[in-house]
């Protein structure tokens, strides 16, 4: 049985002069955990950390929008190492028990070893320490991975899309050479990162690259994730017939290897496991197009720049900053001493926001017959919020 935990409550305006006072009145929380408006409990916590790339993949960030004259966040717009720590603390007391760190492109953060070394001091509300994985597209993860391991990470999910060369280039729309990302991974794997591979599949663009990344993975007991071309961002050109059906991926693999369903890892779990019959090799299935995981996520996601977003597909988010920097203006010493009163005014924060989510796009939009977009909204790009 949970212990009832209390949380301050207390007003951000009042941030500047805190005192015994402000600290009533306070808010219960009977569990350690919270519930959005339809139930689904806060768990996982996605933060980027910058929105830049060093490829440009046509479904996340398209070269004819990110080019030389798109304005990317400036350094004192985004969060400092600091900012996140406060929020990884606030968060955690809300029962978060994993974050991942995104971008952009993660590795391309200067110093990102020092950021997991702090979180990994950050104990969750079961007083576990909470786990810490990074998603990439593996240009960096031979240079980095070591740093990054021997600071606590735990877990590498490297994002790729071919294995040959052509195709590789066309989707990532860059020049680097996919032997780079694949020696990355190996180094990754052997210093004992746990690793799994997504790969997006585009209809006419790499759908013929299924079987070959599903053999290499395969042979090296990697696990594969293959993801359904997702509407995410306005900017990606979707269209419902360039997706390839997650059942249409998985007849492919059964006219070709043995495998079996064997469920997902837990509820939340966005990934539904098949596992091949020959060996103990596992690949994944993510079916947002058409089979929408909506009623179990569990998932918050910071922007580089210090917004909340409780959704993928969100058009909007809560900007978290003004309340961060509240007390920028104090002196460090000052600043560190009051940071149990600011995390306990984010957690009041955030449990709120969370506490009016009903989020559900992806449902809605298989609700739509042909998988149609079901919004003209402009739609926060993934780039921008992490995948």
């Amino acid at each position: 049985m949970h212990s009832k935990k209390f949380i301050k409550i207390i007003d951000a305006s009042k941030l500047r002069n805190l005192n015994k006072s402000d600290e009533i009145p306070i808010k219960e929380f009977k569990d350690d955990f919270i519930l959005d408006n339809m139930g689904r409990q806060l768990t996982d916590l996605r933060i980027s950390l910058i929105d830049k790339c060093n490829f440009r993949c046509s479904y996340c960030m398209p070269k004819s929008v990110f080019n030389k004259n798109y304005r990317y966040l400036k350094d004192n717009q985004m969060l400092s190492f600091s900012e996140i720590i406060l929020l990884v603390k606030a968060f955690a007391t809300l029962g978060v028990e994993k974050i991942r760190l995104t971008g952009g492109e993660p590795l391309l953060k200067k110093n990102i070893e020092k950021l997991v070394s702090e979180i990994n001091l950050i104990k969750t509300t079961k007083n576990l320490p909470i786990e810490i994985a990074l998603t990439t597209n593996g240009t960096l993860l031979k240079k980095k991975a070591r740093d990054l391991f021997n600071a606590g990470l735990k877990r590498v999910t490297v994002s790729l899309d071919s294995i040959d060369q052509k195709i590789f280039e066309s989707m990532s729309d860059s020049k680097f050479k996919v032997g780079k990302v694949l020696k990355g991974i190996e180094h990754a794997v052997n210093i004992g990162l746990n690793v799994k591979i997504n790969m997006v599949v585009k209809k006419g663009i790499n759908e013929n690259q299924i079987l070959p990344m599903a053999t290499y993975f395969k042979n090296r007991a990697i696990p594969l994730r293959f993801i359904e071309f997702m509407d995410v961002g306005s900017t990606n050109a979707w269209r419902p017939e360039k997706v390839v059906t997650s059942k249409e991926i998985v007849k492919i693999l059964q006219q070709n290897y043995g495998i079996r369903y064997i469920g997902r890892d837990n509820v939340n779990e966005v990934s539904e496991r098949w596992r091949y019959e020959d060996d103990q090799s596992e690949v994944g299935l993510i079916s947002s197009v058409s089979k929408p995981f909506c009623s179990n996520c569990s998932r918050a996601r910071i922007s580089a720049d210090g917004f909340l977003y409780t959704c993928l597909f969100s058009s909007y988010g809560n900007d978290l900053k003004p309340l961060i920097r509240a007390v920028n203006y104090l002196d460090e010493k000052k600043f560190m001493d009051q940071n149990l009163e600011l995390i306990q005014a984010l957690t009041n924060k955030i449990a709120m926001i969370w506490g009016k989510r009903q989020d559900q796009y992806s449902n809605l939009r298989y609700l739509n017959s042909g998988y149609t977009s079901n919004t003209k909204k402009q739609k926060i790009e993934m780039s921008y919020i992490g995948g």
